[in-house]
């Protein structure tokens, strides 16, 4: 009897399983699906959803119970409530870009101040729903940047964390399935087979090197709570563009870039307990 006891004993944690863990752990599996089968975002959507069946496991030693601090929360406390994580990765991102057919046609800001519709599209729905931070933080989403999404939802204390990160990063990875049909709506098949040859041109190597310095001055001029993260993604573009410290700039946009991307979807993840995801108003989001 003592035997069958402590047998059951070991499955006592059962009870406490409630449906929306079952649902959240779906939602994981789906986005496990996504990155390995669909090869959508794998580098994000892989540790998120894994992180989200991490976190819904009833009485989760990976997030905090009690007075007992998970390491998921830790992590979180030491690179997200301050913004540290998105602003390390964005050195990696940084040192990603050429900015170079930018600054050889400026006119082509125009085609990036375009994402910025929408954003104020979606700040002007989502503030029918949600509080103006909350709002604010989703609306990014809309310029289909994950990274930024994360830094201003942290900035204004949205508490839609997960559910803005989930978003931003599922809207970018099936931007290739959405561009196809919308494109073929928008266009004559005539205009689809113009091919246009790109012709590098020639831009000096001290432009690209006074860029990243002199927009990091502008923006600390003009909006200086932007500076941190205009700075550290001008930061990692001049990593690439000195000349003198390549094996920085291929540090920082692959190690450095990849461990903080399995980190902060991780992280991301510890928000993503079913108390707080599964909800209408996430839905919403």
């Amino acid at each position: 009897m003592q035997f069958l006891q402590t047998f059951a004993g070991l499955f006592a944690n059962l009870g406490n399983l409630t449906w929306q863990m079952v649902v959240m752990w779906v939602i994981g599996g789906l986005l496990i699906y996504l990155a390995i089968a669909k090869k959508m975002e794998p580098s994000l959507l892989l540790p998120m959803g894994f992180g989200a069946i991490l976190v819904n496991l009833p009485l989760s030693g990976a997030i905090t119970q009690g007075e007992t601090v998970g390491p998921i929360n830790a992590l979180f406390d030491a690179g997200m409530s301050n913004e540290l994580f998105p602003l390390l990765l964005f050195i990696g991102i940084g040192a990603m870009i050429d900015f170079g057919p930018l600054l050889e046609k400026p006119w082509l800001m125009l085609f990036g101040a375009a994402a910025q519709l929408g954003i104020f599209v979606t700040l002007v729905l989502a503030g029918l729903f949600f509080d103006l931070p909350d709002a604010a933080s989703i609306a990014v989403i809309g310029a289909a940047d994950g990274p930024t999404a994360i830094f201003v939802a942290n900035t204004l204390g949205s508490k839609y964390l997960g559910a803005i990160m989930v978003a931003a990063y599922s809207y970018m990875a099936l931007v290739p399935i959405v561009q196809p049909p919308v494109i073929r709506l928008c266009t004559t098949k005539k205009e689809r087979l113009i091919r246009m040859p790109y012709q590098k041109g020639n831009v000096s190597k001290i432009t690209k090197i006074l860029f990243p310095i002199v927009v990091t001055m502008l923006a600390g001029l003009v909006a200086p709570a932007s500076v941190a993260l205009v700075g550290f993604l001008m930061f990692g573009n001049l990593l690439r563009e000195c000349g003198v410290l390549n094996a920085l700039s291929e540090t920082a946009q692959n190690v450095l870039a990849n461990l903080i991307t399995i980190v902060l979807g991780l992280t991301v993840a510890g928000q993503m307990t079913a108390d707080k995801f599964v909800r209408p108003d996430t839905l919403l989001i």
